[in-house]
């Protein structure tokens, strides 16, 4: 009884972790659509770095998009999952109050509680996969920052960020 119990507990951790998350890649894709709406009344010539701009709106939004499902499939498993947990317990129950006439039913606790572990599984790989995708976007977000402070920077700080890079580079 008390193995289910725990697992409830990580399902409904993994829920509302899994929910925050998905609630901030919704904040993301709003606050990048109002950046593209607002980018895409400019003329290209009077935005620096306009196609790198573009470029970079329209890969988050694709990756915010894929991450959006990762972290949607992954709450359903885990909300199926958390129904099989407590469907577990509620067995285990039926089948210790049945006593020995239970006997025959002791294998659908297992059952159940087996389905709901490799659910748990499958919704922790599914956010494996959407936490890859947050990495590689903020990876991308990087590089176009870096890119636009070369191009804003005064020629002593690009030097000095030059010999840092350089220095980087022989340590590794």
């Amino acid at each position: 009884m008390i193995t289910p119990a725990v697992l409830i507990s990580a399902c409904g951790a993994l829920i509302l972790s899994t929910s925050v998350r998905l609630g901030r890649v919704v904040d993301r894709v709003r606050s990048l659509a109002d950046g593209f709406e607002a980018l895409a009344k400019k003329e290209a010539s009077t935005v620096e770095l306009f196609e790198e701009r573009m470029e970079l709106t329209f890969t988050q939004l694709d990756w915010l998009t894929t991450r959006a499902r990762h972290l949607q499939r992954a709450m359903t498993t885990f909300y199926l999952a958390l129904g099989l947990f407590v469907a577990t317990t509620v067995t285990m129950g039926f089948v210790g109050l049945t006593g020995r006439s239970g006997k025959a039913y002791q294998w659908i606790p297992v059952v159940f509680g087996m389905i709901g572990a490799a659910l748990l599984f499958i919704g922790t790989i599914l956010l494996a996969f959407e936490a890859t995708l947050a990495l590689r976007s903020v990876h991308s977000e990087m590089d176009f920052l870096w890119k636009l402070g070369k191009h804003y920077a005064p020629d002593p700080l690009q030097r000095r960020l030059a010999s840092r890079r350089l220095f980087r580079q022989l340590n590794r």
